[in-house]
């Protein structure tokens, strides 16, 4: 009998912490990829500007691009001025606080670009920003 006491018991846990630790790195990896595959989900050219502010985050914002061919996305969703025009109002409505950015290509005309900031402004958005790069040196 005093055999049977000394063999180990066998061990019925499960150990998650390698399991957890997994989980966390693919969500900083997706939190990372995220940002990336939605700026060239679309492709324009953005005009170039002598300096530029810092990046701001993806959270409270809705992004606006207008293509050279003039077409209109709204985060991704392809639509009218008419459709943005009533897609944006009901967004601002529920989120006053909501940051607008305009990703225009640089060969889209001005009058566009005028048209859409019009009706932003008419809807009453006041966070409105114009997306663009900043030029290289070539030295």
């Amino acid at each position: 009998m005093g055999r049977r006491s000394r063999e180990k018991r066998l061990v019925t846990e499960i150990n998650i912490t390698p399991f957890t630790d997994v989980i966390l790195v693919l969500l900083v990896i997706f939190m990372i990829t995220t940002p990336l595959i939605y700026q060239t989900s679309i492709q324009i050219k953005l005009p170039e500007i002598a300096s530029g502010g810092r990046p701001i985050g993806s959270e409270n914002r809705l992004n606006i691009i207008v293509t050279d061919s003039g077409k209109i996305y709204l985060d991704k969703e392809l639509l009218s001025e008419k459709e943005l025009d009533e897609k944006v109002g009901a967004v601002y409505k529920s989120n006053p606080n909501i940051r607008v950015f305009l990703h225009a290509d640089r060969s889209v005309k001005f009058r566009h670009i005028a048209r859409i900031l019009d009706s932003l402004i008419a809807i009453g958005v006041r966070n409105l920003n114009i997306a663009a790069i900043t030029e290289q040196n070539n030295q």
